[in-house]
């Protein structure tokens, strides 16, 4: 198989570690993982784990995507993505200027339904559809917004800028994603929702889980817990702290907390098992199977691959499980075949992400890390394999 090319995630971050006057053994002391792990990272004989790129990024002082190389232009641009971003950009950006007589806007309840739909198109893993979607529906419900005030109108706005962060990072656009965020607080304050507010919150802790800051994450965590807490106690409330207990388990598992892991684990556990599936509040997929996947994550996180598998085999994923999940839920068994030494498995499951999802794979740090490492080990070219480096721009 052909070897990897000379712009990768390990060759970012030799580079970054030179720019900062640092020795590999100097760095691997700053980081949880070993000189001879680094070292096969820079050069390109190991993928690089989102733990660690996070580890580094944090030791360096610079962003993730720096290391990543996010956002993946040139593929964003053949994909005629690219071009979707500045109408985002531009419709958060109208918030404050109240409503606009210039423009057509569609009746309320058609507006209603297409904020929800955008939710259901990043559930769908059409990133393309949403972000087509989105300038319009962002700019016709704040203005809306601003001339009929309603807590509906309101929660709607925080729903749309809630799409626009998902779609952002899922792109690659961080620093995109977190304007979206601070626009959903603001709506989610004037709809006085604490659990748009919660959820806020529990996505604050992503980007922050994303950069290797666990005790922000783990603080943002606990400040949507706080929230919630004053808005009584309701299935919609119930599933919403569930969720926010398994954005803590992940990040229990990156920080290496096992007592907080099986803390949050137990305590979303114990919420699915009373109130059952919740897919239908806020998006959040939240369940019994999206408690026993995030419990899988963490397996992964923590680099106990094998117990990841195990838990992979017992997973059954129902036909209705939005494929954002399933794509996610392929991307980490891929991970873990390839780390266990399994790469016909991993080529197969990755081959399947794609099918699920295909944009949300191809710009997925960790499908494309698992790509390079199968890229790396492939001792014998393979079509499929040339097929999917290609795809990702190797």
């Amino acid at each position: 198989m052909s070897s990897l090319d000379d712009d990768h995630t390990g060759t970012r971050i030799k580079r970054e570690r030179k720019l900062a006057h640092l020795t590999q053994r100097q760095l691997a002391a700053r980081i949880p993982f070993s000189y001879s792990l680094l070292n096969q990272v820079e050069c390109g004989a190991r993928p690089a784990s989102p733990d660690l790129v996070a580890a580094v990024a944090h030791a360096l002082r610079v962003d993730v995507t720096v290391l990543t190389g996010q956002p993946y232009v040139t593929e964003l641009q053949r994909d005629r993505l690219a071009e979707l971003v500045r109408p985002i950009r531009e419709a958060l950006d109208l918030y404050d200027l109240g409503a606009d007589d210039t423009i057509t806007i569609r009746p309320v309840p058609q507006l209603l339904a297409a904020a929800d739909d955008l939710c259901a198109q990043v559930r769908a893993a059409r990133l393309r559809n949403a972000a087509r979607a989105l300038p319009a529906v962002i700019t016709e419900l704040t203005s809306t917004a601003w001339g009929t005030p309603s807590t509906e109108l309101w929660q709607a706005l925080a729903s749309t800028y809630r799409t626009a962060h998902d779609v952002s990072v899922k792109l690659g656009y961080y620093d995109l994603s977190a304007v979206a965020l601070d626009r959903m607080d603001w709506a989610a304050q004037r709809a006085s929702d604490p659990c748009l507010a919660a959820i806020r919150q529990y996505m604050r802790a992503l980007v922050y889980f994303r950069e290797g800051e666990y005790t922000i994450s783990q603080r943002l965590i606990s400040v949507g817990h706080h929230v919630l807490a004053q808005a009584g106690d309701t299935r919609e409330t119930q599933a919403v702290a569930g969720q926010l207990h398994l954005g803590a388990t992940v990040i229990a598992a990156r920080a290496r907390n096992e007592s907080a892991l099986a803390s949050h684990i137990g305590q979303a556990a114990e919420i699915a098992d009373r109130i059952g599936d919740a897919s239908d509040v806020h998006w959040l997929s939240f369940g019994p199977t999206n408690v026993a996947m995030h419990k899988m994550s963490a397996a992964v996180e923590m680099r106990h691959y094998e117990d990841a598998l195990s838990q992979a085999g017992s997973i059954h994923l129902p036909a209705d499980l939005a494929t954002s999940r399933r794509a996610h839920f392929l991307i980490d068994r891929a991970r873990s075949e390839m780390e266990t030494g399994r790469t016909e498995a991993a080529l197969k499951t990755i081959v399947k992400a794609r099918r699920a999802a295909s944009e949300q794979t191809r710009y997925h740090p960790g499908a494309r890390e698992t790509i390079s490492g199968l890229v790396h080990h492939s001792r014998r070219t393979l079509d499929t394999l040339t097929n999917l480096a290609s795809w990702i721009g190797l």
